[in-house]
């Protein structure tokens, strides 16, 4: 079935359909209808624009493609698996949530609490924009992206980042095994209680990075205006150029060209992390 040019603006007007295509279609309209297109199945949903709440909710192998998804289209993405979204732009307030095996390619999203409770999502050559981005999600792919957010990838695990640029805040708080590669991270507390973060060929900026950290690895980065680095975490870090200053780490060695100061004070445990200082 082909829905083409047409205008939907009632509650569930497209109410379970299957196997079906949305072309150049609009969906809003003075009657506020909710849920559009739930409980859906095997649908491409093209060159279309959606400004009511809960577009797509409980459907199962969806393709949006060059859509638009306006300041009404209230969590747009909800109890969704199998999910293909191409060169769409969304600024609807808690888009995928609770949602499984997602990919968004070529794509924008400005959305408060983002990606929340979701597994296996893509995220690849698109920019995001929202204070919580993906909150307690699982298995995730970021490439060629941008960030700017404040409390990121928290409570997470499984998650590989490359090519991306990260601007945020208390990044990776709780989180584990993560890998970041060749990427930008601007922030302030930046993975803090965080387990078995890797980060290769990155650059960190931002006060009081990765303090409490279990099994940090930082090979080959550089911190900029980085300053009580390393508070209290078992880290084997290789550090380029200069840090501001190193305090009180607990475990494991920091190779590091130049440091302002080494900082060992104020402290209920022993810190036992060597810190070797390469001279020039």
């Amino acid at each position: 079935m082909i829905y083409k040019n047409e205008s939907y603006e009632k509650e569930r007007s497209l109410y379970n359909i299957k196997d079906s295509q949305v072309i150049n279609c609009t969906f809003e309209g003075q009657e506020d209808g909710e849920s559009p297109l739930k409980e859906c199945k095997n649908i491409l949903v093209k060159d279309s624009l959606l400004n009511l709440r809960y577009p797509f909710w409980h459907n199962d192998n969806v393709t949006i493609d060059n859509c638009k998804m306006l300041i009404n289209c209230r969590a747009p993405l909800w109890y969704c698996k199998d999910v293909n979204i191409l060169n769409t732009n969304c600024i609807g307030i808690k888009a995928v949530r609770e949602c499984k095996n997602v990919t968004i390619e070529s794509s924008s999203f400005e959305s408060e609490e983002f990606g929340w409770k979701s597994n296996k999502l893509t995220l690849k050559d698109s920019s995001f924009v929202g204070p919580y981005f993906l909150f307690d999600s699982n298995n995730i792919t970021m490439e060629n992206s941008s960030l700017k957010g404040k409390y990121s990838f928290q409570y997470m695990d499984n998650v590989r980042i490359e090519n991306c640029n990260l601007d945020t805040k208390d990044a990776f708080w709780h989180s584990k095994n993560v890998i970041v590669i060749n990427s930008t991270l601007k922030g302030e507390y930046i993975g803090w209680y965080s387990n078995n973060v890797t980060l290769i060929n990155c650059v960190i900026e931002g006060t009081q990075p990765f303090c409490y950290c279990k099994k940090l690895k930082i090979i080959n980065c550089k911190f900029v205006n980085a300053d009580l680095c390393f508070e209290n975490s078992e880290v084997n870090a290789t550090i380029v150029g200069h840090v501001d200053s190193i305090k009180n780490p607990l475990k494991g060695k920091i190779v590091v060209d130049e440091v302002g100061q080494i900082i060992i004070e104020d402290y209920i445990k022993e810190p036992k992390a060597k810190v070797i200082i390469n001279k020039k």
